[in-house]
């Protein structure tokens, strides 16, 4: 079965985004639906892995559909999702404006629904197939394809061994290992590790990733896994 594609949906309007919302969700897609600026900002915190499409109003309360642009330009994981504002400015400098913040198409109100799938099909058709692969546990990031760590959507600079160590535990979130299970899954042959290799390498991970390290838990007379009241699996 095709997986389905997540959209973002900013509208305050309460009615048009419930119609929108609907009709997406007949055709198979995941709708994220905000009415206001920042629930939207808080839906992209939770959610920014899942997220492949937004569709942004641009007079929405609190954060307008601009600044949500340009927070999602700037966010690690988002900066490369294609962005539709759906607005009521109709002016041409409002939609050229709109094109320089960085939205991919501009859909002037009112539009019919059919519309808006058609554009929201095209641009999903054109997205770099390469797409990162995200797995995200509370404000941490890690980009499994470019081998980085973000928390709080800052890169955190990390050596191979501390990256292979806190992939290991993103990609099992459920399981603990023991430090020689680490320890077989980090040295090679021929490297000299001592003792306490494994604690030495947690310790420096949890320092680089300041408050945001409380997602590595130590499982006392056991070894390390993921804090499962943080990543919630």
């Amino acid at each position: 079965m095709k997986p389905k594609h997540s959209i973002l949906l900013v509208e305050d309007e309460e009615e048009s985004a419930e119609m929108l919302t609907n009709f997406l969700e007949m055709n198979d897609y995941n709708v994220l639906t905000a009415y206001e600026g920042n629930r939207a900002l808080e839906i992209i915190d939770e959610y920014a892995g899942e997220i492949h499409l937004a569709i942004l109003d641009i007079m929405v309360p609190n954060v307008d559909g601009k600044e949500i642009c340009k927070h999602i330009r700037r966010h690690p994981v988002l900066n490369d999702i294609p962005v539709i504002f759906l607005t009521a400015k109709d002016e041409e400098q409002d939609e050229i404006e709109g094109l320089e913040l960085g939205a991919d198409d501009y859909i002037p109100k009112p539009a019919s629904l059919n519309l808006v799938k058609a554009h929201v099909e095209s641009l999903l058709r054109r997205q770099n197939p390469q797409t990162a692969n995200w797995l995200q546990y509370g404000d941490t990031y890690l980009d499994t394809d470019a081998k980085q760590l973000y928390v709080d959507n800052e890169e955190v600079e990390l050596t191979s061994t501390e990256y292979t160590l806190i992939e290991l535990l993103y990609q099992n979130p459920k399981r603990v290992y023991t430090r020689q299970e680490i320890l077989e899954h980090i040295t090679e042959e021929d490297q000299f590790v001592f003792d306490r290799t494994v604690d030495v390498h947690v310790k420096n991970l949890r320092l680089k990733m300041g408050d945001a390290g409380e997602v590595i838990k130590t499982y006392r007379g056991i070894g390390y896994g993921l804090n499962r009241e943080i990543v919630k699996v």
